[in-house]
């Protein structure tokens, strides 16, 4: 699997018995080989470096005399335990991906425990559909557990502390509307419910957990200090009626924690050392610590590192939701989503989203990412070992005849890819009619000889127009003619009743601003025409190409295979896939 340099050691003459001894193997075991240099050449096959690892990318990460670490506050070895946190009301998307990307580097480094552990304290929000489909995008991020948990598992100990905090003085039942709450809380003013007596409290505690109508206009809020400067410590919410049933646990609870009072509490309880937050979080900190240090547990160091921000991305679970719900997409998992599985089923390796991800470390700087530099590693991933066809678009596309071409078809075998033998073969046929595409046709001049692609020289004698449009050019091969000296080098197909249908998909951007700031809709930036489809004819061999195969359509770029060949009226469907540089050239037949 050591990629080209192998192929240039197999062609020499230099190690002739280890080049038999390679050749019996491959010839033994070709199909297993090809899967293992499938999975790894593309990093080490070229001649090219791994991808960098996160302790590479910071310099803080050594060990010093005592065997200690120092990168993660109060860290030792075997004793560090981390824990991904994931809300279960949508899909994992690159944002998440680079949480639990992280947490699994400093569990491993640390020679630590990982948890991951859904926060499902929103019922209206969440299911088991999420649920599935997280630890689905878990495993292929490749990211090792040791433990699934659920927030809802500590529901009735949460209740406990709740009702204990309220006992102690340290929370209260308000029935303040929600606006008028947050009204206070900005100006500082206290709820007229703030120094109710703990008989009043508890009973309409009790009306909250059973449900009742007066329990829902109530809610329990943590008495901290509504002077404080940083208004998450302005009594913070810490329990909401909700009557929905909840995806785990059905109608059992009609009250469910917020996020800010269940994760300290469960923190603690779970053993976590290190919190890993991003910086979003940052003015909630300070709360975080208030109310472990108010429930009377141990602390937990809060880590913090950078939100992935990628232009022309809406990250939100609530924004996504809504081009779902709205139809805009396909699913959780359209192509153009920036969800682990969307990126994925338009075309990004793993490896190339887990050195994007680690190529930034845990850096606490805000960054706005450009997609093009994800798309540009992915490339050097695919390039080396995807396999190479042809396909001509349909929409007016011209016949060339070869006067001198052979009187009947025939076919000879060559490499799918011409440096990487892994990507096996294909059969190409060769006949006197081919197939051009029209902006080729139309920049060819009476006379000029072309370079048809892995056959050679054509002159070309004749160009038939009908009002200005090219119907059909007459030629002749030139095959001893220099390729080096012709300007056009052509894709063509022979005209064949072999050739495949395929459908050409490419997509744009979801919004059409780079950035939106704090107090833009989004959805006054949604871009209107997001995904675009040309019709092509494909050389036969694509018949072959499997479900979520990459491969490379010569002089047109990388495509993942979406749907496969099924029947000869259905076409193939791929997917454009980026290379971080060139914009698509596809026309536009559907938006």
């Amino acid at each position: 699997g050591t990629g080209q340099r192998w192929e240039s050691l197999r062609r020499s003459k230099k190690y002739q018995s280890l080049v038999r001894w390679f050749n019996s193997v491959a010839a033994g075991y070709g199909d297993a080989l090809d899967e293992v240099t499938s999975a790894y050449v593309g990093k080490r096959g070229i001649g090219k470096s791994p991808a960098p690892s996160l302790k590479e990318k910071m310099p803080g990460l050594k060990e010093n005399t005592s065997g200690h670490e120092i990168d993660l506050p109060g860290a030792k070895v075997g004793e560090v335990c981390v824990r991904f946190a994931p809300e279960p009301s949508g899909y994992l998307h690159i944002g998440h991906a680079k949480a639990a990307l992280l947490n699994k580097y400093f569990a491993e480094r640390y020679k630590g425990r990982l948890i991951v552990r859904f926060d499902d304290t929103n019922p209206s929000k969440e299911s088991n559909e999420f649920v599935e489909n997280v630890l689905k995008d878990i495993e292929t991020l490749g990211v090792k557990y040791d433990v699934v948990t659920y927030t809802s598992d500590y529901f009735p100990k949460l209740m406990e502390m709740a009702e204990s905090l309220i006992k102690q003085g340290k929370a209260y039942i308000d029935d303040t509307p929600k606006e008028q709450m947050r009204s206070e809380r900005m100006d500082g003013v206290e709820s007229k419910r703030r120094n109710s007596t703990v008989e009043e409290n508890l009973s309409l505690w009790k009306e909250m957990v059973n449900g009742t109508r007066r329990g829902t206009q109530c809610c329990v809020r943590g008495k901290l200090d509504m002077q404080d400067p940083n208004k998450s410590l302005r009594d913070p919410v810490y329990y909401r009626c909700n009557p929905d049933p909840h995806h785990r646990v059905g109608s059992k609870y009609k009250v469910y924690p917020t996020y800010d009072f269940a994760c300290p509490f469960v923190d603690a309880l779970e053993g976590v050392t290190h919190a890993l937050r991003s910086s979003e979080y940052h003015d909630r900190n300070a709360q975080y610590y208030r109310i472990l240090q108010d429930m009377g547990l141990r602390r937990v160091e809060i880590y913090e590192f950078s939100r992935l921000n990628m232009v022309y991305t809406v990250l939100s679970k609530r924004k996504l939701l809504w081009f779902v719900q709205n139809k805009m997409v396909e699913d959780w998992t359209d192509a153009r989503f920036p969800t682990v599985q969307g990126i994925v089923r338009r075309g990004l390796k793993i490896e190339a989203l887990i050195q994007f991800i680690l190529e930034q470390g845990a850096s606490k700087n805000l960054n706005l990412m450009e997609w093009d530099k994800l798309w540009t590693i992915n490339k050097k991933i695919v390039d080396p070992i995807c396999g190479r066809h042809t396909a001509v678009l349909k929409e007016k596309c011209v016949l060339l005849t070869l006067a001198n071409g052979p009187e009947e078809p025939f076919v000879r075998i060559l490499p799918r890819h011409k440096k990487y033998e892994g990507a096996g073969k294909k059969a190409t046929t060769f006949a006197n009619r081919i197939w051009l595409e029209y902006a080729d046709a139309s920049v060819i001049s009476v006379g000029e000889e072309v370079t048809l692609m892995d056959w050679g020289n054509a002159i070309i004698r004749e160009i038939k127009t009908d009002n200005g449009t090219i119907t059909q050019l007459v030629g002749e091969l030139h095959l001893e003619g220099s390729v080096k000296m012709t300007k056009l080098k052509l894709t063509w197909l022979s005209d064949i009743e072999d050739l495949v249908s395929l459908s050409l998909v490419d997509f744009d951007y979801l919004i059409n601003k780079k950035k939106l700031e704090e107090d833009e809709d989004f959805l006054d930036n949604l871009n209107p025409c997001t995904r675009r489809e040309a019709l092509a004819l494909g050389d036969p061999n694509m018949r072959n190409v499997k479900k979520g195969e990459v491969i490379q359509l010569e002089r047109k770029g990388y495509y993942r295979c979406d749907v496969p060949f099924v029947r000869s009226s259905k076409p193939i469907v791929l997917f454009a896939i980026p290379d971080g540089r060139q914009k698509s050239t596809l026309i536009v037949t559907g938006a």
